[in-house]
């Protein structure tokens, strides 16, 4: 199991030195990432804007209260939603990045299928239909990460378990929902959705967690996630391949996509 978590990191890595040898290749990916990062950027400065305010909306029992425990209690309460707008940001930013970028991931991912051997019985999926079907996967992954996240986010105020035993519980559930999304768009060519991701992927499950928590842990890093992204849908399409035992040997041309 070791061996296979660390091989998943390994994919990931192996996508990021693909990417970064082709400064056309990085531009291609960086594009969407920087556009939603700047939109949740702008989204994290509302929320901080407007937090005090929901503090106190939700503390009306507090009114009465000395000025100094009023203030400590919603002071606490406003990091708190701080925490979780951060939080919930973590989450949903792959999901919202790769259904706004899908056109550019979808060029990376059609390189890297195209230097180890292309998609044997693929599926010429109408664009409309493929963005429909993004659509309600994304939308399924990024509820599930919301229903999740929270529980876990609550249960990181625990004295201990809170600081141990959460975080890895947390990069685990997190690493197997990036890897879930992000090799989407190789399904997707092969006319394969969410619950056929799923079952490819349950066959090495430390793989997949593997690359995913590699993934999750520097999406932590401030604007990590905008710098990653092309190296994940590179090293995805590489699982995904692996996932459905298709030949992955051999490095890949130099040769940006078109």
């Amino acid at each position: 199991m070791i061996r296979a978590f660390l091989d998943g990191v390994r994919l990931f890595l192996r996508g990021f030195g693909t990417y970064a040898r082709n400064p056309k290749m990085v531009l291609l990916g960086l594009i969407p990432a920087v556009i939603v990062g700047a939109l949740f950027v702008a989204a994290f400065v509302g929320w901080i804007a407007a937090v005090v305010d929901v503090a106190g909306w939700l503390t009306p029992f507090a009114d009465d209260w000395s000025a100094g425990t009023r203030d400590a209690v919603r002071g606490a309460v406003a990091v708190a939603l701080l925490a979780l707008g951060g939080l919930i940001g973590v989450l949903t930013f792959t999901a919202v990045t790769l259904f706004i970028g899908d056109p550019f991931y979808e060029k990376i991912s059609e390189w890297v299928e195209e230097q180890h051997g292309g998609v044997p019985n693929g599926v010429d999926v109408p664009w409309w239909r493929s963005l429909w079907h993004s659509l309600l996967d994304s939308a399924r992954l990024i509820a599930f990460g919301i229903v999740i996240g929270i529980p876990l986010f609550l249960c990181g105020f625990i004295p201990i378990v809170g600081q141990t035993v959460v975080p890895v519980v947390a990069a685990l559930f997190g690493g197997w929902r990036l890897a879930l999304e992000l090799v989407g768009s190789a399904f997707y060519r092969r006319g394969l959705r969410l619950p056929d991701r799923r079952v490819a992927l349950r066959t090495n499950r430390p793989k997949a967690l593997g690359f995913g928590v590699a993934v999750f842990c520097c999406c932590l890093i401030p604007f990590g996630a905008v710098l990653v992204m092309p190296a994940a849908v590179a090293g995805a399409t590489l699982l995904a391949r692996q996932s459905l035992n298709q030949p992955t040997d051999g490095p890949p041309q130099l040769a940006p996509p078109a």
